[in-house]
């Protein structure tokens, strides 16, 4: 069952490469909070790589100006490589968490099957703005599509 507006996130944990290495995310981390959350099928693929993520570091400020305390990326890549497209990123604020084994999209309903390109289970592409670990939005690209999960659409939405 896909996740809906109006439904509390998962109980997965992500990981996050720090200073220290790899650390765990919970649930705690979108406790009290408000985060844009997006997701892509990979990182350093092309959409992902030249339009998502920059969209979301150069929308930094005007997200925060309208309210959200954090914004964070995922992807099903394994918190090494979320680390390394980070720093090649220049990330900045946006915080990678890796999904290295599709939990999270598994649990929100939200993976997509991208064997065609040898790259297994993958997550949709999408955005989401979560309030206190409840889904406030939720906009989820067709296949192939990149429209309704930019960082400029939920600004939109603020």
């Amino acid at each position: 069952m896909t996740i809906k507006i109006g439904d509390t996130i998962p109980d997965v944990t992500f990981t996050t490469m720090t200073e220290n290495g790899p650390e765990p995310v919970g649930k705690d981390f979108f406790a009290g909070k408000t985060v844009a959350l997006f997701a892509v099928p990979g990182a350093f693929t092309p959409t992902c790589s030249a339009k998502h993520l920059p969209g979301f570091i150069d929308k930094t400020a005007a997200l925060r100006e309208k309210g959200v305390d954090a914004i964070a990326c995922t992807s099903v890549n394994d918190v090494f490589v979320m680390g390394a497209w980070a720093k090649s990123a220049g990330a900045g604020d946006v915080l990678m968490l890796a999904d290295g084994n599709a939990a999270f999209a598994d649990a929100v309903g939200l993976t997509m099957d991208g064997a065609k390109y040898g790259m297994g289970t993958r997550s949709q592409r999408y955005s989401m703005l979560i309030e206190d670990g409840v889904v406030k939005q939720l906009n989820v690209e067709a296949p192939g599509e990149f429209k309704v999960s930019t960082a400029d659409y939920l600004l939109g939405q603020l």
